[in-house]
């Protein structure tokens, strides 16, 4: 039974998924990550750590299924991105690794941009701290050592490639977030590198996500069990790509919908749709000849688990989407209910603003927790409708849309998001389907057992939410509103000074 092995480098976690052919999952282990924080704004993490970690995850799943182990035929690599993991001539990590929520590059994005006026254009994105350019200019400047003795910059996962391959290599998804991609062109931009003091030579090769990237070295064959050291190592992808690739989200108009602790819509498009000035992510997708469009927002379901806390139904949330959903079936009592700014934690897409805040408006002394509950629903639905309206600036459409993440569980949140988007949600059968699985996938197709239309299917749907019209209008006024009062917050913070 021919076996393909999918890695997730995550942020707390390494994951490692074994699939056969069919990709039905035969074992699955999970290795805990710590991230380090020794200064304000600061998150890194030891690179020896995750290795350490997959070799673990590794070993779990060869304990669980020896038999299809030996007959491993490919790996796929998905991880955190952003991550910058600086080694010497040597192959040796110089510093902890600076990760993708680190904050403290915020002066070298200004520089970084004063560098290149046309830095947003040739990227396709803004400079952002939390991307990998920023973080290089940051090192320069504080640990100038560290700097001079850097002979390759590689992310989470590409070091993880380096450790089984010895290879130096990337591919397109996870490179399109480090400022330095070329990403309507797939390639490196001299330009951009050379804001930051570095050229090519310090910089991986590249490799689509489901081609091969190099082989397993033969101490790490031997060290895993493996009679030969001929097992490809795909490309891989960023782990939103590769969730993407995990769902069957590869053809231009597919995509999907996160509604997790934070929220995310994916569009797969068939170029380039970039509106860096709007925040929206513009990437590489991790199958060749594809990009994709990505709206992020900072609260989303953390969102409810707030407001819940706060009326008191603790991790009831069940119970008080029930109460919930009674109120609304009130259709004056919604239409009058608060209207919510979900920016809990600052905004990303469409707003870029870290001191964003949280809003109630148009209180009443009559609103209890239903009401409540409700705003912070719809105002993460309106927050939603935001990055839609900012994809379909850029060109990026969507014609099918899979819901995933834990606020998928609520089906009455579910229709709310459809009818405030105008578009149909369809929610997977059975479990979420995870970055590493998509990384499994990868590696199958870097193998050449099997085609992308015949690897890259979609789940069964379990249901699907069809937006009801009559309900978008009602929706569209308190939608303006919601709009509205995202300009009035700021100007009252540039008030306070």
């Amino acid at each position: 039974m021919e076996s393909y092995l999918g890695i997730d480098i995550g942020t707390s976690s390494v994951k490692a998924l074994l699939v056969d052919r069919s990709q039905r999952i035969l074992a699955e282990d999970a290795q805990p990550l710590v991230v380090s924080r020794p200064r304000p704004l600061w998150s890194e993490q030891d690179p020896e750590a995750g290795w350490r970690a997959c070799l673990g995850a590794i070993d779990a799943v060869r304990a669980a299924a020896p038999q299809p182990w030996q007959s491993l035929r490919g790996i796929g690599l998905s991880g955190q991105m952003h991550g910058a993991t600086l080694l010497d001539g040597g192959g040796r990590v110089l510093r902890p690794a600076i990760l993708w929520n680190d904050g403290r590059s915020f002066a070298e994005c200004a520089e970084l941009q004063r560098r290149v006026p046309d830095l947003t254009s040739r990227a396709a994105n803004l400079a952002m701290p939390g991307f990998t350019a920023p973080k290089l200019l940051w090192v320069k400047t504080h640990e100038p050592e560290v700097f001079a003795a850097t002979r390759m910059v590689l992310l989470p996962k590409d070091y993880i490639r380096y450790r089984l391959t010895g290879a130096f290599v990337s591919e397109m998804s996870d490179a399109a977030g480090t400022l330095w991609l070329d990403v309507a062109n797939r390639r490196w931009d001299d330009v951009l590198l050379g804001a930051c003091e570095l050229s090519r030579k310090e910089m991986p090769a590249l490799v689509e996500g489901s081609e091969r990237s190099a082989q397993l070295s033969p101490e790490l064959a031997s060290r895993l069990g493996l009679a030969s050291a001929a097992v490809p190592v795909a490309g891989g992808g960023g782990d939103n790509a590769a969730s993407a690739v995990g769902i069957g989200a590869v053809k231009a108009g597919e995509g999907f919908l996160s509604l997790g602790t934070s929220g995310v819509i994916f569009a797969v498009t068939a170029r380039l749709a970039a509106r860096p000035e709007r925040t929206l992510h513009a990437f590489c997708h991790a199958v060749p000849g594809r990009w994709h469009g990505m709206a992020v927002m900072l609260s989303a379901a953390s969102a409810l688990s707030w407001i819940a806390g706060l009326v008191g139904a603790g991790d009831d949330f069940s119970g008080l989407l029930e109460r919930v959903a009674a109120f609304a079936t009130d259709r004056d009592a919604a239409r009058f209910a608060p209207i919510f700014l979900p920016y809990l934690s600052g905004e990303r897409t469409p707003h870029n603003d870290a001191e964003a805040t949280g809003l109630f408006a148009g209180l009443r002394a009559e609103h209890g927790a239903e009401a409540l509950t409700y705003a912070v629903l719809e105002g993460v639905a309106f927050a939603f409708a935001d990055g839609l309206a900012v994809l379909s600036e850029a060109g990026a459409r969507l014609d099918s849309c899979l819901l995933v993440g834990g606020g998928a569980r609520s089906s009455f949140w579910a229709q709310m998001l459809a009818d405030v988007l105008g578009l149909t949600l369809d929610l997977p059968e059975g479990a979420e389907i995870g970055a590493a699985f998509g990384a499994a996938r990868l590696a199958i197709l870097a193998a050449g057992d099997a085609t992308e239309e015949e690897v890259c299917t979609k789940p069964a749907i379990r249901h699907s939410f069809a937006p009801n019209p009559q309900l978008g209008e009602i929706f569209r006024p308190r939608l303006a509103r919601f709009r509205a009062l995202y300009p009035a917050e700021k100007a009252t913070r540039n008030l306070a000074g």
